[in-house]
């Protein structure tokens, strides 16, 4: 497994567990997967304190502790959206310092943890207090409760502010050969390490893509229309005997640590083989995607 350093010194694996969709509600089967996670060597895992109201750090943190003695790993959480865990339903947004040093010690409590390796804001505004926010994360590094920071945003202006103003050691955001918007800010982003999420775009780089793209885009995406779509991914079919590691390729060629998010042990084993198959795939194979996918930019949130 390949790992990619950031400025604080946190290895990240090349590839790394999203637990957004764990099966939480079964702790045995949660536990295989985080165990084989850990036998394939990967090293992070990224939660946060909105996924499902608080429960996945608390169940995340209770199998990871078990683990601490056999494995080095690092565990990320995020924050920012307040929630009620009662009502099970987001309430609003708050970036604010108070805020912030207040709900770090809710996850570490959750967590089980003494520290934060990772500690993203989850969204963010240009509106923002955004020198408040960078204010509560420097304080909480200098304090020894997180030992890095980043952000989690899709929005151009808010990232170039965070990267021009603050010592954010990561970026988080969804990018997959379909979804290639944050390609062209990839280049002027020196020194953090960019959290490649959705990296299989809702299963349209998986051999079931078909059944994904009638469930989840009746009307297409981006600049794409359904028909357009069940072309291209036709198109690739016949080419490739592999999406999944086609898209880990052309994730692995970005430089991107590949966030891989899973709700079965079986999931996790099929994406491990396809990541094996990915890092001996040739380069030329992504011509392909370079002939099927138009390259898109951010539209909105550009100032």
């Amino acid at each position: 497994m390949e790992y990619i350093e950031s400025k604080s010194g946190l290895a990240f694996s090349r590839m790394s567990l999203g637990c957004m969709n764990l099966p939480i509600e079964d702790e045995i089967r949660t536990e295989e997967i985080i165990e084989y996670a850990l036998s394939q060597n990967i090293n992070y895992f990224d939660t946060a304190d909105l996924y499902q109201y608080g429960e996945n750090e608390t169940v995340v943190g209770k199998i990871l502790k078990r683990y601490r003695s056999r494995y080095n790993f690092h565990t990320g959480t995020k924050v920012g959206n307040e929630f009620d865990k009662t009502l099970k339903k987001k309430i609003g947004w708050n970036p604010g310092r108070k805020y912030i040093k207040t709900q770090v010690q809710e996850s570490l409590r959750r967590l089980d943890m003494d520290h934060i390796d990772l500690y993203q804001l989850h969204g963010g505004t240009i509106e923002d207090d955004k020198e408040e926010t960078i204010l509560a994360f420097e304080e909480l590094k200098s304090e020894g409760l997180i030992r890095s920071y980043g952000i989690s945003s899709i929005r151009p202006n808010v990232i170039d502010y965070y990267y021009k103003n603050s010592n954010i050691d990561t970026l988080m955001l969804q990018l997959n050969p379909l979804d290639n918007r944050p390609v062209e800010l990839l280049e002027d982003l020196k020194d953090i390490v960019i959290l490649a999420r959705g990296p299989l775009m809702q299963g349209l780089f998986t051999e079931r893509h078909e059944a994904h793209l009638k469930e989840k885009f009746p009307d297409g995406i981006l600049n794409y229309s359904q028909k357009d779509l069940r072309g291209i991914f036709g198109t690739l079919r016949r080419e490739h005997d592999d999406l999944t590691a086609l898209s880990f390729k052309y994730l692995i060629d970005k430089g991107a640590v590949i966030v891989n998010g899973v709700s079965s042990l079986k999931q996790l084993e099929d994406n491990m083989n396809s990541f094996e198959k990915a890092a001996s795939m040739p380069k030329e194979d992504l011509r392909s995607l370079d002939e099927l996918f138009k390259k898109e930019k951010y539209e909105d949130h550009r100032s």
